[in-house]
């Protein structure tokens, strides 16, 4: 794991935000996903530099629209925002149709890569 990766893990592993439950390096539909909580059916990936590189950003692209079809909503944060903005992070959730952390946190925005999952 890399340090951006470690430090979420330390804040969101053994249920410490709302009881949900985390797992990491989580195999799903032939990729390997950063985080996973099946619950929220929420997946965070944490990307570094080569993420901003054109042919990664097609491959995050095509990862995504993947998991998406799976009815899993992704967020994706950079390694500053790990870093400088955890808290913004730990708030920034998705309403799903299955599990609204959205509603439990009060949060009434949604990030646009889950705009399909209303």
């Amino acid at each position: 794991m890399t340090k951006p990766e470690r430090f979420l893990w330390s804040k969101i592993r053994s249920k410490q935000v709302r009881g949900l439950q985390w797992y990491r390096q989580k195999p799903i539909a032939n990729y390997i996903i950063d985080f996973y909580c099946p619950k929220a059916k929420l997946v965070i990936e944490i990307d570094g530099d080569q993420h901003y590189e054109e042919t990664m950003r097609l491959k995050d692209e095509e990862r995504d629209n993947a998991l998406q079809s799976l009815d899993i909503c992704v967020l994706r944060f950079g390694n500053n925002d790990i870093f400088q903005n955890i808290e913004g992070v730990l708030l920034t959730n998705p309403t799903n149709t299955s599990f609204s952390i959205h509603r439990e946190l009060g949060i009434k925005e949604r990030p646009d890569n889950c705009r399909s999952l209303l």
